[in-house]
C-alpha cells in the first residue's frame, strides 16, 4: 500500500484540478524559496491507522514514495534544491533492529531511484550506517554529481547536534594540519569557518521548512541552517500530504515578510 496522489476521479477529481489550479495562479513565483526542507513526519502513525495488521514497513515505503512524488512537485515548480529528512541518529538508537532494517532497506532504495533522475547527496553519519548500505548511497551520491537540475539532499543518520560535532571537528582537524595555534584559533574564529564544514556547506540554507503530521519542533533539523527559515507546520501524516497541501504551504510563504533577523 502506497500514499500516492489521494485525488479522486470524476466530477471530484475535476474540482481538485481546479483548485490545485486556483493555488498555483495564487502562488508569486518570483519569491519561491530557492531551498525547501521537510520534516516527513507520520509515517508510522500512516502505517497503523491504514494497515493496522501489517508490519510498520508498509509505511515506510508509503513515505518513501510521497517523498518521490514530492521532489517531483519541487522540481515541476522550479525549486532548485531540496532536502529530505528520513532517519534521524534518535531513531537509529530508539529503535530496534526488526524495524530498523526493513526501514534502513527502504532508505537505500529511495535514495537509488532518486538517483536514477536527480543529482542526489546524503547529508548524516554514514558511518553510523550498515557498511553495504553507507557504500551503495556513497556511489550514487558520486554518480549523479555533475547532473543538471534540482539538488536533493537526502538526510540519512542524521542529527543536528551530531552535524555540529563533526564541523567542529573537521575545522579543528584542518586548523591543526595547517599549523594554527588553538589559542590563536579561539580568538579568530569566525562563523563562516564553521558554516564551511557543515554538511551542507557551500549550499544556500532553507527558506522554508515543512513538518508533517501535527508536530510542531525542528527536532534538531538543520539547527545552524535553519537560523533565519520560514516554518510550516501541516496536520497531514506524510503519506497523506497532497499536492495541494504543498502548494498551501508555497502560498504562506511568498505571502510572508521574511526579516532575516533584522
Amino acid at each position: 500500500m502506497a500514499g500516492g496522489d489521494t485525488r479522486a476521479t470524476g466530477p471530484l477529481g475535476l474540482l481538485y484540478a481546479a483548485y490545485e489550479r486556483r493555488l498555483l495562479a495564487g502562488i508569486d513565483h518570483a519569491s519561491l524559496p530557492a531551498h525547501v526542507a521537510v520534516l516527513a513526519d507520520g509515517n508510522r502513525r500512516w502505517a497503523r491507522a491504514n494497515a493496522p495488521d501489517q508490519p510498520l514497513v508498509v509505511g515506510y515505503q508509503a513515505g518513501a514514495d510521497k517523498l518521490k512524488e514530492f521532489v517531483g512537485w519541487c522540481d515541476e515548480i522550479g525549486i532548485p534544491l531540496v532536502t529530505l529528512w528520513v532517519l534521524s541518529t534518535d531513531n537509529l538508537r530508539r529503535s530496534g533492529e526488526d524495524e530498523v532494517g526493513p526501514l534502513l532497506r527502504v532508505i537505500e532504495e529511495l535514495v537509488l531511484e532518486l538517483a536514477l533522475r536527480h543529482r542526489v547527496q546524503v547529508v548524516g553519519d554514514l558511518g553510523l550506517l550498515p557498511k553495504t548500505m553507507a557504500d551503495n548511497v556513497a556511489a550514487a551520491e558520486r554518480a549523479t554529481a555533475d547532473l543538471p537540475g534540482i539538488h536533493v539532499n537526502v538526510a540519512v543518520a542524521y542529527g543536528g547536534r551530531r552535524e555540529l560535532r563533526d564541523a567542529v571537528r573537521s575545522l579543528l582537524a584542518k586548523e591543526a594540519a595547517s599549523g594554527t595555534d588553538l589559542a590563536e584559533l579561539a580568538q579568530t574564529l569566525e562563523i563562516d569557518q564553521i558554516a564551511e564544514n557543515l554538511y551542507t556547506a557551500g549550499q544556500p540554507d532553507p527558506d522554508l521548512i515543512i513538518r508533517t503530521s501535527g508536530e510542531q519542533r525542528l527536532s534538531g533539523f538543520l539547527m545552524w541552517q535553519s537560523a533565519h527559515s520560514e516554518f510550516y507546520f501541516c496536520e497531514a501524516l506524510w503519506p497523506d500530504f497532497r499536492k495541494v497541501d504543498f502548494l498551501r504551504a508555497l502560498r504562506s510563504y511568498t505571502q510572508r515578510e521574511r526579516r532575516f533577523g533584522r
